[in-house]
């Protein structure tokens, strides 16, 4: 391995954006990760920036699994298919109904 080599980057630790709950996602900066433990504004969070999660979902909203492209709603803190003003995050990783208020994504891990 290079010597200049310091960790693979799927976790990183940030500074909190606001209070984040862990298994919660946080937008910090370009990067969307999950927060592997709560922390408050301005304390450091262990943030996952790829894999499958549960998250907090829009209601209002049916999703086709790998089709429909989900994006981060920073002001309400949940996923969303509506990309206008929120952040592209990844895709659905399951159908959800309508009126479902948790959603499976794949994120993309890229970012934004």
């Amino acid at each position: 391995m290079a010597a200049n080599f310091v960790q693979p980057g799927e976790t990183l630790t940030c500074t909190a954006p606001y209070d984040v709950a862990g298994g919660a996602g946080f937008l910090v900066g370009v990067l969307f990760a999950v927060a592997l433990n709560a922390a408050l504004s301005g304390k450091p969070v262990e943030g996952r920036r790829t894999g499958v999660w549960n998250l907090a979902k829009a209601t209002g909203e049916a999703w086709t699994a790998y089709t429909t492209k989900l994006y981060w709603d920073n002001t309400n803190k949940r996923l969303t298919s509506t990309s206008s003003g929120n952040t592209y995050v990844g895709i659905a990783a399951a159908g959800q109904a309508s009126g479902d208020t948790v959603g499976r994504i794949l994120l993309h891990g890229a970012i934004v």
